[in-house]
């Protein structure tokens, strides 16, 4: 029994039983972590074509290995996700330096040449991929919960309604009205400019779905009232009625002692 009880207490046994431990845990967490929206293969064509497209359209700002410059950031684990947002919604390339990219309608490339930059930018160091469809599609979310969510996390900068709002320095929260599943996600994912990155960490892709959801929701609300007034909420309606309600009532006002006089 002593020489079992020797064994049993000897230094390598109580490393073997860390070491098991360790890979339960490790397995543990792999099977139960948040799975990324998508993990894209792309071929090495599409890669060098990325890179011609780059080198002939971006580096003057961003530099011929995407190293950045004075004009532009580095892009190295931005993902292709960024590069799609960027590109996808007309802010890049940028016509003239400025505080911040305006959203753009006409998109200078096609989707094509886009996910040709984005997978040439992913080759550069890991990053982001752009999303599966399966977690851009707002009709599979839920919109009540993206809801919640968009009031929690986004509505301090883009309004309780989407409409976008002014920040610092110039810069503004745009309007999420009218915007693709997909950019949606992929502003959360990537974090552009002033936005915070909401990794799938911090907001699951379901509930990114889900915020998708709500804002495609709001994009079909009819307004009852008549005008929308921007959907800035009660700063707007406030600035109506001082300027038109109150200018009503003085014209009346005037129009009455004009009467009786």
């Amino acid at each position: 029994m002593n020489a079992l009880a020797a064994r049993r207490r000897h230094p390598a046994a109580i490393a073997l039983l860390i070491l098991v431990g360790l890979l339960v845990t490790g397995a543990a967490y792999a099977a139960l972590a948040p799975k990324p929206a998508q993990a894209s293969t792309v071929s090495a064509d599409q890669v060098q074509q990325g890179k011609k497209l780059f080198q002939a359209n971006c580096s003057t700002c961003h530099g011929l290995q995407a190293e950045g410059s004075k004009d532009g950031p580095s892009l190295a684990g931005v993902g292709a996700a960024s590069v799609d947002f960027q590109v996808g919604t007309g802010r890049m390339p940028m016509t003239r330096p400025d505080v911040q990219a305006p959203r753009k309608e006409k998109v200078v490339f096609s989707e094509e040449e886009i996910a040709a930059m984005g997978a040439y930018v992913a080759s550069l160091a890991p990053g982001p991929a752009v999303p599966d469809q399966e977690f851009t599609d707002g009709s599979k979310g839920d919109p009540a919960k993206g809801g919640e969510l968009f009031r929690v996390n986004c509505a301090m900068c883009h309004n309780a309604s989407g409409a976008g709002g002014a920040l610092t320095r110039g810069k503004y929260a745009p309007s999420l009205h009218n915007v693709s599943g997909k950019h949606i996600y992929e502003a959360m994912l990537t974090g552009p400019q002033s936005m915070p990155v909401f990794n799938d960490n911090n907001i699951t892709p379901e509930s990114k779905r889900d915020i998708v959801a709500f804002l495609h929701s709001v994009d079909k609300q009819q307004n009852v009232g008549g005008m929308a007034l921007g959907r800035l909420g009660p700063v707007s309606e406030g600035l109506f009625i001082w300027v038109f309600g109150l200018g009503i009532m003085i014209g009346f006002a005037v129009w009455l002692g004009q009467k009786s006089a």
